[in-house]
């Protein structure tokens, strides 16, 4: 008797669950309630941001999956979620394309603030936040009895990072690929290519490159949102694979660089591209081959703000066009060249008219009753020519 009470208290219950919760996965213990920040899961992705809401709440609040909507765009159904039943609880899919992003309202905001960058240098380093939110429908009574529902969600993308994916060697000089995690690092590989064309990557023969090969490298950019272009900001390399290295070699960082580095493009698409020639490090001169490993602290910006973080030489440049500037003026205003002499030449003359009255003044006077006069012998001066 006591088995069958069981069961038929079980049976009663989930008979309870389905009839409150339509046959979704839902708890009545744990989910007859209004909905909490809890009940929203963000996943910030390289190409979609993926936003999962436990949907049991919704439905206990007395909506439905069709209410929910990103940033309020209700009649589009591009900006609705869906419905995944196969998960405990139930939960309502969004996933936003961070190529579209804007498409349903969400926010994309760059902020820019001068701190270290990766490798602890200091520049100007950029965040990427992209945020929204989740709601319900305003009802188009005056009153409702139906709570509105918010949820809200944000992804921040760090826009700077460490790219040490590459090894070189040569004949007593190697670049070699590792692997790194983060957000969008993941879309950035540092790349050798035999010349200028950047079509057939480097192949580095078994008794490695000789020294003085020019190796042309590029940080690039697979898979990203066009949005984003890539800017490389501190290029350098080491005789380890550890980037923090304390013996490094410098290619080039902000506008320094190595004599033999030549920066070919930057920031204005999804590759930065340089070229350099082979080294070697001296501490590997009792080895067969020099292993040198490259790295790059590289940026992506949107291509308005690239130019704002590319690398210049600001006082030098403004005190080159203070100097030019001054040099022009000076160049158009010859007027101001021919008043002046004019205004030398004749102070001149006047002086020299005043001493000749001087001069023959003294001399009408009575030779006797004055001392003899001392003829005072000067230069002439060549301004008065």
């Amino acid at each position: 008797m006591e088995h069958i009470f069981w069961i038929f208290f079980i049976f009663c219950q989930i008979f309870s669950v389905g009839a409150q919760f339509n046959g979704y996965n839902c708890d009545s213990n744990f989910h007859s309630r209004f909905p909490a920040e809890r009940d929203i899961s963000v996943y910030c992705g390289v190409q979609t941001i993926t936003l999962k809401v436990n949907f049991c709440p919704v439905l206990f609040s007395g909506y439905t999956d069709s209410d929910l909507a990103l940033n309020g765009r209700h009649g589009d159904a591009h900006c609705r979620g869906f419905i995944n039943n196969n998960t405990f609880p139930t939960v309502v899919i969004f996933s936003i394309s961070l190529a579209t992003l804007e498409s349903c309202g969400n926010a994309l905001v760059v902020s820019t603030a001068q701190g270290p960058n990766a490798y602890g240098n200091l520049s100007l380093v950029q965040i990427g936040n992209i945020s929204g939110y989740i709601d319900t429908p305003d009802p188009p009574t005056i009153i409702s009895y139906l709570p509105g529902l918010l949820y809200k969600y944000s992804c921040s993308y760090p826009l700077e990072y460490l790219v040490n994916n590459t090894q070189l060697a040569s004949s007593s000089a190697a670049i070699s690929v590792k692997e790194s995690n983060g957000t969008f690092i993941s879309t950035l590989n540092l790349l050798l290519y035999n010349d200028s064309s950047y079509i057939q990557q480097l192949t580095i023969p078994v008794a490695g490159l000789t020294l003085k090969t020019r190796v042309f490298a590029a940080v690039k950019a697979t898979n990203l949102d066009r949005r984003w272009n890539v800017l490389m900001d501190y290029c350098y390399t080491t005789p380890s694979g550890n980037p923090n290295d304390e013996l490094r070699y410098d290619l080039f960082f902000s506008c320094d660089k190595d004599p033999q580095t030549t920066v070919l493009e930057n920031g204005k698409s999804q590759m930065g591209r340089f070229a350099f020639e082979v080294f070697r490090f001296v501490k590997h001169k009792n080895q067969k081959m020099s292993t040198v490993f490259l790295h790059c602290v590289t940026k992506l910006c949107r291509a308005d703000d690239c130019p704002m973080l590319m690398p210049v030489r600001q006082t030098k440049r403004l005190t080159t066009s203070l100097f030019l500037s001054t040099a022009a003026a000076l160049l158009n205003a010859p007027e101001f060249h021919i008043n002046t002499v004019t205004s030398i030449l004749i102070s001149g003359v006047i002086i020299l008219s005043v001493i000749s009255i001087c001069f023959f003044l003294f001399s009408l006077l009575p030779k006797g009753r004055s001392s003899p006069v001392t003829t005072v012998s000067g230069v002439r001066n060549t301004a008065f020519n």
